[in-house]
């Protein structure tokens, strides 16, 4: 599953949505990945975000290396957001989900890919 920064979000508030969906994906040994854009999203101070620290030890996290086809994407779904399409690339990449707060958003990007669009899941 890939997660996109409303996720990581909950994880840092202590949201109980985000503890029981961590607990979820290791007792189903799922496998979760973000991306370093999604993660500058969200970080702002180490020495405030333990949670969200212990949250993203349980995930992959991606850097940011496919410009031209994130770029790609933009061009074909009008888009300007970059993390958006770098998180639709990287789930294309991995044959993966992508779970998100800005569902609408992502479906823009997704729109375009014809059979290898992944599924965008609501969050929470």
């Amino acid at each position: 599953m890939i997660l996109d920064a409303g996720v990581l979000i909950s994880a840092d508030r202590g949201e109980q949505s985000a503890r029981e969906f961590l607990t979820a994906a290791a007792r189903t040994g799922a496998e979760l990945h973000t991306s370093e854009p999604v993660v500058a999203q969200v970080w702002r101070s180490s020495s405030r975000q333990a949670r969200l620290a212990k949250f993203l030890s349980a995930c992959t996290v991606h850097p940011f290396h496919d410009g031209r086809t994130v770029g790609r994407l933009l061009g074909r779904s009008g888009s300007t957001d970059v993390v958006d399409a770098h998180l639709v690339a990287l789930a294309v990449e991995l044959g993966d989900d992508i779970l998100t707060g800005d569902p609408d958003d992502l479906a823009a990007v997704v729109e375009g890919l014809g059979d290898r669009r992944p599924t965008v899941h609501a969050w929470p």
